[in-house]
């Protein structure tokens, strides 16, 4: 036992000498505490060395009140596959180096480092996607476009005026007809994604057609916008799980909606605002179409859904575990 206790001892001696002679005491501090020395050695070795002692420790322990532990993805047995959300910890060495020359009784600055969940989304297998992990404030504005271009310039404007990218899936032969639309919504800084090619209900195709409806339309997504897509949205939401494999094949998640505003059916805008304003959460997915209802819609939902403290995103800012800001920190 007392070699054991040497040979730490030793090991601990050798890592801070060795960091100290390469003129870097403050990691050999962080050393110090991490092989548990934080005591008469870390605080002996470092005297000549000047380290802040006194502030390295109010560091650590904020530090420790500070940590935001990550969230794993998981399959809910509603909403099936949901993102993991990364933690949020200080970085104690980079927050070091910013204080160590402050006035004393500067309130101390702490600069973060998000940490990842072990359970990621690509851990979970193939399941379809529904919304974001509700610990993320951030919803993303799905538009399916399929067929119609008379309110597409008007979506457009809206989204310019409040500064929001959507994500715009594209049925395969619209993009064939229109790609000059479709490069015009891509200048703008949206998404694109997929939408099958002739808006099939694909849970009725047999398994080659249906992998064909999603490599044809993603061939032409490369070739004509060179996009590097990550989603598949199933027309009229129509899929099941041999849709989803298909997807998985050509490196794709199948994403549905959380909310949908039925704008097909030509509801008035203020009923479409009105059902965002009160069901819209952190990681809800709003389906649209440019159509006349979204259009007149679209400002007074992007202005509901601000209203709640909540930013918006793509669908892949949306389902990515990084946190929407360092400002969720809170302390």
């Amino acid at each position: 036992m007392r070699l054991k206790k040497a040979i730490v001892m030793a090991t601990v001696m050798l890592t801070l000498l060795v960091t100290i002679r390469l003129n870097d005491p403050m990691s050999a501090y962080v050393a110090a505490v991490k092989y548990g020395q934080h005591g008469g050695l870390a605080h002996t070795v470092f005297a000549s060395k000047q380290i802040n002692t006194k502030l390295m420790d109010t560091i650590q322990v904020e530090a420790a009140k500070r940590r935001i532990a990550p969230v794993d993805a998981r399959v809910d047995r509603v909403w099936k596959a949901i993102p993991g959300y990364n933690g949020l910890e200080v970085d104690v060495e980079k927050t070091y180096r910013l204080m160590e020359n402050a006035p004393e009784n500067e309130p101390i600055r702490f600069v973060y480092k998000e940490v990842e969940p072990k359970v990621t989304l690509d851990s979970l297998g193939r399941y379809p996607i529904y919304k974001g992990n509700p610990n993320k404030p951030m919803v993303a504005l799905m538009i399916n476009v399929a067929w119609g271009n008379e309110f597409i310039p008007s979506m457009l404007s809206t989204l310019r005026k409040e500064n929001v990218k959507a994500t715009f899936f594209f049925d395969g032969s619209w993009l064939k007809k229109n790609t000059d639309v479709a490069k015009q919504i891509q200048a703008e800084g949206h998404e694109i994604s997929n939408h099958a090619y002739t808006h099939p209900n694909m849970s009725q195709l047999d398994r080659r057609s249906a992998y064909n409806q999603i490599a044809k339309t993603e061939a032409l997504l490369r070739s004509t916008l060179k996009v590097n897509n990550h989603w598949f949205a199933p027309p009229s939401g129509d899929f099941n799980q041999m849709t989803v494999d298909v997807a998985a094949e050509q490196g794709l998640k199948t994403v549905l909606w959380t909310l949908d505003t039925v704008d097909w059916m030509h509801p008035p805008a203020y009923s479409i605002i009105r059902k965002v304003k009160t069901r819209v959460e952190p990681g809800t997915l709003i389906l649209m179409h440019p159509t006349d209802s979204s259009s007149s819609a679209l400002a007074g939902m992007i202005t509901a859904i601000k209203q709640k403290g909540l930013m918006l995103g793509t669908v892949s800012e949306t389902l990515s575990s990084k946190r929407a800001s360092l400002v969720e920190a809170g302390p």
